[in-house]
C-alpha cells in the first residue's frame, strides 16, 4: 500500500511513523519542508509537490491545524483535487468544522475522490503508541478499506455515519475534555485555597470514582507547574469555538469556551491544554 501523507506536526509525525513501521510506503509533504525531516529520516520519501504525492499514492493521509489550511490543501490551485487521482480515497485527520469535513467530501466527489473524514481522540503519547480513538465518517465501503491502516494509528476506528460524523463526534468529546480539564483545575485551586495541597488532592482524584488516566497523565505538569504542549491549549481554544459554532451553548460549553477564549489572550496558547489553571489561578 503506497500511503500519501500531508501534515508533520506534533500528531502527523508519529502517526505516520507507526504506518512506516508496519511496512508501508509512505511519501510525506508539508507546507514547511523541514517538518518533514523526521519521517524522512525514518524511511519516507519526501514529495516536492501535492501533485507528485498524489500520484504516486494510493491512500492519502491529511493531519493538519486547521479549517482554512485544510481547505487550501484539497481545494486550492495547487492541491489535492487539482491532480487527476480518480477513485483514490483522501483521508482527513485533522479537527475541522462538520461543515468544513462535508465541503470537503462534495469537492472530492466532484473531482473523483473519495472521501473520509477521521480525526482523533488522544494527545501525542497515544500517538506514539497507536492507541487512538478515532471516529469516523463517510461511506461505509470506503471505511472497510481503510480500517487496516486506521488500526495502525489507534486502539479503535468507529465508523459512526456519513460525512461529517466523525467530525462531529470528535467536536463532542473534546468538549468533555475541556470541560473535565476546567474542572480539575478549579478543584485543585479550591482545595488548595483550603489548605489541601495539590499533591494531596491529586491522590484523592485518582483514588476516587472520578480519577482518570487524563488527570493521572498530567499529575506531573500540575505538581511541577510546567505545561508542554501535549495538546496544545490554542487548539482547545479552537475546538470549543467549533463546538458553539456547531451549535452547542450549554452551561458549561459557554463557560469553558469562555475560559480558554481568555487564556489564549493571555499568551497560553502554545502550553498544554492544562495551563488553564494559570489563567484560573488569576481569576
Amino acid at each position: 500500500m503506497k500511503i500519501g501523507w500531508i501534515g508533520s506536526g506534533n500528531m502527523g509525525i508519529p502517526m505516520a511513523g507507526n504506518l512506516l513501521a508496519a511496512g508501508h510506503e509512505l511519501s510525506v509533504w508539508n507546507r514547511t519542508p523541514e517538518k518533514a525531516e523526521p519521517l524522512i529520516a525514518l524511511g519516507a520519501k519526501g514529495a516536492s509537490t501535492i501533485a507528485q504525492l498524489v500520484d504516486e499514492a494510493d491512500i492519502l493521509f491529511t493531519m493538519v491545524s486547521d479549517d482554512a489550511a485544510v481547505k487550501e490543501i484539497y481545494t486550492g490551485p495547487d492541491g489535492i483535487l487539482a491532480t487527476p487521482g480518480r477513485g483514490k480515497l483522501a483521508i482527513d485527520m485533522s479537527t475541522v468544522s462538520p461543515d468544513t469535513s462535508r465541503f470537503l467530501a462534495e469537492h472530492c466527489q466532484q473531482a473523483g475522490f473519495r472521501f473520509l473524514d477521521a480525526p482523533v481522540s488522544g494527545s501525542v503519547g497515544p500517538a506514539k503508541e497507536g492507541t487512538l480513538v478515532i471516529m469516523v465518517g463517510g461511506d461505509k465501503d470506503a471505511y472497510e478499506e481503510a480500517k487496516p491502516l486506521l488500526d495502525k494509528l489507534g486502539k479503535v476506528a468507529l465508523h459512526l455515519g456519513p460525512n461529517g460524523a466523525g467530525t462531529s463526534a470528535k467536536l463532542a468529546i473534546n468538549l468533555l475534555l475541556g470541560i473535565t480539564v476546567q474542572g480539575v483545575s478549579e478543584t485543585l485551586l479550591f482545595a488548595r485555597s483550603l489548605g489541601i495541597s495539590t499533591e494531596q488532592m491529586l491522590n484523592i482524584i485518582s483514588e476516587s470514582a472520578v480519577g482518570t488516566p487524563l488527570i493521572r497523565g498530567k499529575a506531573a505538569s500540575l505538581l511541577a507547574d510546567n505545561y508542554p504542549a501535549a495538546f496544545a491549549l490554542k487548539h482547545m481554544a479552537k475546538d470549543l469555538r467549533l463546538a458553539r459554532e456547531a451549535g452547542v451553548s450549554t452551561p458549561l460549553a459557554e463557560s469553558a469556551g469562555a475560559s480558554y477564549r481568555h487564556a489564549l489572550e493571555e499568551g497560553l496558547g502554545d502550553l498544554d491544554l492544562m495551563a488553564i489553571i494559570k489563567h484560573l489561578e488569576g481569576n
